[in-house]
């Protein structure tokens, strides 16, 4: 079969090794794709929200499957657009979508269906926001009602901090219309976790369990971005929690979505804060996150396609999920900068050691190709991947494969997984 993946980043660079690997795949394409991408898949230059050029690419190359694996097409309605020309697609139409497009949406959701979240207000008037804060406790959260790259998050230590956050969104508009209506939540306290779920409207399959790290610098400083990391599975995702998880959270929102006339097909990303009180959802995606994505898939047994194929139509309950029972880690090569003001255009040496290196992937993100040369075209360059009997080991794969790769300016942190050692 032919098979179409939309997006460029590392997350797509996953997928699109995951593919690969399928027998039932003959030809691969990527739009627009990357460096890394363009080894195993032959990539075209169209824009991910161009949807008349993606339809029209799929059909004139009698594409079989299409995976959209970006947030912003999703929620602009690209896979309605692929059902409506008669097309197979992966990936959330536009009024599911919506659970990762509109963060107030997703908050009256978990309070309409008694799923856990935190408690929270929505304001689309920067005064009324203020005021509101005025009398608020201390720390909180700031939430872009949109999409905003990951990005769109702010905890706010005191109401200083609060009163500018409220500024920086809806009046600045740092992050556009994004920020036209935001969410102000409790602060909540305990471990992170994402778990990333297939499903196929009425069954809902959780993948394993993995930890991001949002801050761009060492101990969670920083600025948040788009990941600098990830382990799986997260040490503290208990059974316990997977099955208090799997009734009042997962199964849950797919039962939601239903009611509410807005079915999810697609992945369903479930940011988790795992509190004294129990699991609560930070936040729903709908897509594989990335770099979840480059550490979840690789311990993946299962055929990538099969699984899309039981999602699209109708038939997940008869699937059952296998992974290696191994630890991956992905610790993320950026543009020193990141996620404010970088350069790029840098060569890349190294990355031929990890051909034929099992158990090490090097995932390309914000690559190209330049005179023949792979540089660098991003924020977040390579996603660096390895795997081991155990997540210290695969720690310690990971970052001595960090060392295979140089470029100019290359940025990265040092503490990816370090809770892991404590739990040691």
């Amino acid at each position: 079969m032919k098979v179409l993946i939309v997006g460029g980043g590392g997350r797509e660079h996953a997928i699109a090794w995951k593919c690969k690997e399928s027998k039932r795949v003959t030809k691969l394409y990527a739009a627009p794709g990357n460096a890394g991408i363009s080894e195993i898949a032959e990539c075209v230059d169209i824009s991910v929200m161009d949807a008349p050029k993606l339809v029209a690419f799929a059909k004139e190359n009698e594409i079989d499957l299409t995976i959209i694996a970006p947030d912003d097409p999703l929620v602009a309605g690209v896979a309605d657009e692929f059902a409506k020309a008669g097309l197979r697609a992966f990936g959330p139409v536009k009024n599911a979508a919506i659970i990762e497009g509109s963060k107030a949406f997703s908050k009256d959701l978990m309070k309409k269906y008694n799923i856990p979240s935190a408690a929270y207000e929505t304001f689309d008037n920067a005064d009324d926001a203020i005021a509101y804060l005025e009398t608020a406790k201390m720390p909180i959260v700031l939430k872009a009602d949109g999409l905003a790259l990951g990005k769109g998050v702010l905890i706010c230590n005191n109401l200083e901090e609060a009163k500018e956050g409220v500024k920086t969104l809806m009046l600045d508009k740092q992050f556009g219309t994004a920020g036209d209506r935001i969410v102000i939540e409790e602060f909540m306290t305990g471990r992170e976790v994402s778990v990333l779920c297939f499903c196929d409207g009425e069954t809902i399959k959780p993948m394993a369990s993995a930890q991001d790290h949002k801050r761009a610098k060492d101990n969670d400083q920083g600025l948040n971005t788009g990941g600098m990391g990830t382990f799986s599975p997260s040490p503290f995702y208990t059974d316990e929690v997977d099955e208090f998880c799997k009734k009042y959270v997962y199964q849950a929102t797919i039962d939601a979505m239903k009611a509410e006339g807005r079915p999810f097909k697609g992945i369903l990303f479930c940011g988790l804060m795992l509190t004294e009180d129990g699991p609560k959802v930070l936040e729903y995606n709908a897509r594989f996150g990335d770099p979840e994505a480059q550490v979840v898939l690789p311990r993946m047994k299962n055929d990538l396609i099969d699984v899309i194929d039981a999602c699209i139509d109708g038939t997940l309950s008869d699937v059952e999920l296998e992974f290696e029972d191994k630890a991956a880690v992905c610790v993320i090569l950026a543009s020193n900068g990141y996620p404010e003001a970088y350069e790029k255009g840098f060569p890349i040496d190294g990355l031929d050691t990890f051909k034929d290196k099992d158990g090490y992937y090097c995932f390309h993100a914000g690559t190209k190709m330049s005179d023949g040369k792979v540089v660098t075209n991003g924020g977040r360059v390579l996603g660096i991947t390895a795997k081991g009997d155990d997540l210290v080991k695969a720690r310690a794969n990971a970052y001595e494969a960090t060392k295979w790769v140089s470029f100019e300016n290359k940025y990265m942190r040092n503490d990816i997984g370090k809770a892991i050692d404590e739990t040691n």
